[in-house]
């Protein structure tokens, strides 16, 4: 079994907005913070349409709080990971959190 470690990490969510060329434009906005309990990061490919992509995947726990959900990005540790999915146990959040490598 991998060790965990506790972390703080920023919350962001990402807002789309269109440029004035036409061109869309992707900024994170400052949500919060929520302290994690990590697990060890591991490599695993993703198939989506067009091949499959390589990402690192782990599992994260925190306290149980709505502002935790797909979509949005924790940073921590020098990188932005993506809340794939999530589950609410017992008051605590379990995360699957992915990025590209």
């Amino acid at each position: 079994m991998s060790p965990r470690r506790n972390l703080l990490a920023e919350l962001f969510e990402a807002v789309e907005a269109e440029t004035p060329y036409g061109g869309r434009s992707v900024t994170y906005e400052p949500v919060g913070m929520a302290w994690l309990k990590v697990g060890q990061a591991r490599r695993r490919e993703r198939s989506e349409a067009g091949g499959s992509l390589e990402v690192e995947a782990l599992t994260a726990e925190a306290r149980a709080d709505v502002r935790l959900s797909p979509g949005r990005v924790l940073r921590f540790g020098g990188g932005d990971w993506r809340i794939r999915s999530g589950e609410v146990v017992g008051g605590r959040s379990i995360l699957n959190l992915e990025r590209r490598p």
